[in-house]
């Protein structure tokens, strides 16, 4: 099992990938979605893997704060871990040192916003972009914390794999600039994500961005439901040092 960590100050950034786990194709290894349709005692069997390696406060899967992921704009408050559902959206902040963030993806963008005292998890696929969920997670984490704020993104599609319609593509750019557009190798209108990202980031006000730069569509490594249609998910966590 690969994973990618990123250390700023005392919080770390955690981004998995497909391999180590226990699930079967289409979901093949290390599948930590429950909704994908893979077997609910393999993911928490990956889940728990991925945490054995995590170690510290991520050690035990049943402490990440998790949300139900719905493509829109809202934001969480999280203090503790609750049982039950997940609440419905899509990022998550918190100031409580060792209570680690968790979202999924496949081909969205996982974000970590981290701040002196406070972090958030975003999950930014296109409509959450156009919503404007990445601004309203960086001021939901400035209420929290006024101070600066620097963010990681995570494996994420690129531009070369992202085919995208004219329609939703001229109104992402309405929103968010020109330089949303790009184009595949073929000639097809594409949207650049992480362009997209940054601009919706400068626009909040930050500017010190660090980038993994994996493409999770061009990547055997990362699941892709563009490339693969039904597939699993790999997640990203954000925890502050406790």
């Amino acid at each position: 099992m690969g994973l990618i960590e990123v250390r700023l100050g005392g919080t770390r950034v955690v981004f998995t990938d497909r391999h180590g786990g226990v699930s079967e194709p289409p979901y093949d290894t290390a599948n930590l979605g429950l909704l994908t349709g893979d077997d609910p005692d393999r993911v928490r069997e990956n889940r728990r893997r991925v945490g054995a390696i995590v170690g510290g406060s991520a050690a035990d899967p049943d402490r990440w704060f998790r949300v139900r992921q719905v493509h829109g704009t809202s934001v969480v408050t999280a203090e503790r871990v609750h049982p039950g559902p997940a609440p419905e959206a899509d990022a998550a902040v918190t100031a409580e040192p060792g209570l680690p963030l968790t979202v999924l993806t496949a081909d969205c963008a996982p974000l970590a916003l981290v701040a002196d005292d406070a972090v958030a998890a975003v999950h930014a696929g296109w409509r959450g972009l156009l919503g404007g969920v990445i601004e309203a997670a960086v001021g939901r984490l400035r209420e929290l914390d006024g101070g600066a704020v620097r963010a990681v993104l995570g494996p994420c599609i690129q531009p070369d794999r992202y085919p995208f319609g004219a329609a939703e593509l001229d109104a992402v750019a309405a929103r968010l600039g020109v330089g949303v557009r790009a184009t595949t190798p073929d000639g097809q209108p594409a949207l650049d994500l992480p362009a997209a990202v940054g601009a919706a980031l400068a626009t909040a006000g930050v500017s010190d961005v660090a980038d993994v730069d994996v493409c999770t569509a061009a990547s055997p490594d990362y699941f892709s439901f563009r490339r693969d249609g039904p597939t699993g998910r790999q997640a990203m966590l954000v925890v502050r040092a406790p």
